[in-house]
């Protein structure tokens, strides 16, 4: 056989990179994606799926869903672009704009990771004290780098609080590249969001999900904003990227608003019961969460979360980037109160 070294073959920014590595471990009590505890009906899913014409290709423009997505925000179709996920968008974004890609830490990694698998210069800066956006640090780096994107995940994963709409205001104003505020847990808030300034600010984008609201197997996602930022990342959108079950699912589950808000009230209102409850326990510090789930600090996170896994409860270990800390998905109250059982008999 040939012997070809393919390292050598690779781009030189692709060599230091590291796959993302999302593990699935089997577990009893899994609360660490940040899913939903509760899927959209079985029934329904299969009634829709039984439509779908697997000879055809999807609707390359997604109409049907747009349309549906206008309605619900109060905007145009041709202000929305479906993506596979934030993911796929967050990569169209930085294709298009390029970088600089500036973002606080810590925060979603895959806004760096993207930036990086691309080419692009990324630049983390990170939170203050209080896990706020830093606005001294980011408006230096504005003013010196001139970043073509700002990307702000609000309410913020890990730290689930909402970053000051004050200095949110201050970076989109004083950005002369594109703003993007990833609402991905917005549902989940008591904020409402940015959307009501898109009318005023040609330079913000808004990122939305399906994932964390019960629909996370469908993998969509999409983004709202100016006509002209979506025509010029539509070109390197691809074509049929979000597939035709994904699409009839999505349209069939929005037109259940009662489903979903149901489900949605349930988690927010197992959230604050969470947060009593840990903060009952000695040794637990939870932090307010505005999202789907809760970081807490501990004295020994990585002991923590291997006691815990023995007990057949799956958290997500943040030690590596915030230390002393784990992160728990707010699961159903079943699920719930396993967890907060395993926490405390794990601590004594």
């Amino acid at each position: 056989m040939k012997k070809i070294d393919i390292k050598r073959l690779v781009r030189p920014n692709i060599r230091s990179l590291r796959a993302y590595n999302a593990k699935e471990i089997p577990c009893r009590v899994k609360l660490d994606a940040n899913e939903s505890p509760y899927a959209w009906d079985p029934r329904k899913v299969a009634e829709v799926s039984r439509m779908i014409k697997t000879n055809r290709y999807p609707d390359p423009e997604a109409k049907e869903l747009k349309k549906l997505i206008g309605k619900r925000f109060g905007v145009k179709p041709e202000c929305i672009l479906q993506g596979n996920g934030s993911d796929e968008l967050i990569y169209y974004l930085i294709t298009t704009f390029g970088g600089p890609v500036l973002y606080p830490v810590p925060t979603f990694s895959m806004y760096g990771i993207i930036s990086r698998a691309l080419g692009e210069r990324d630049i983390p800066v990170p939170l203050d004290r209080e896990f706020d956006i830093h606005i001294e640090k980011m408006m230096r780096v504005v003013k010196k780098d001139k970043p073509k994107l700002i990307f702000l995940s609000s309410p913020n994963n890990p730290t689930g609080n909402c970053f000051s709409a004050e200095k949110i205001l201050k970076l989109i104003e004083a950005s002369k590249g594109i703003v993007v505020v990833d609402e991905a847990y917005q549902p989940f808030s008591s904020e409402k969001g940015f959307l009501p300034l898109l009318k005023d600010y040609r330079n913000l984008v808004i990122m939305r999900t399906l994932s964390k609201i019960g629909l996370a197997a469908l993998r969509l996602g999409f983004m709202i904003a100016d006509p002209a930022i979506m025509g010029e990342v539509n070109k390197v959108r691809l074509p049929f990227n979000v597939n035709s079950l994904s699409q009839e699912l999505a349209v069939a589950a929005l037109k259940d608003t009662k489903g979903l808000n149901a489900a949605i009230k349930t988690i927010v209102s197992e959230r604050e019961r969470f947060l009593r409850e840990m903060e009952r326990i000695e040794g637990v510090a939870p932090y307010p969460s505005e999202a789907n789930f809760i970081l807490f600090r501990v004295k020994d996170p990585d002991r923590l979360y291997r006691k815990l896994l023995k007990k057949g409860v799956l958290v997500r270990n943040m030690n590596d980037g915030i230390r002393g800390c784990l992160r728990v998905t707010v699961g159903t109250p079943v699920e719930n109160t396993a967890f907060l059982k395993a926490l405390s008999q794990s601590l004594k």
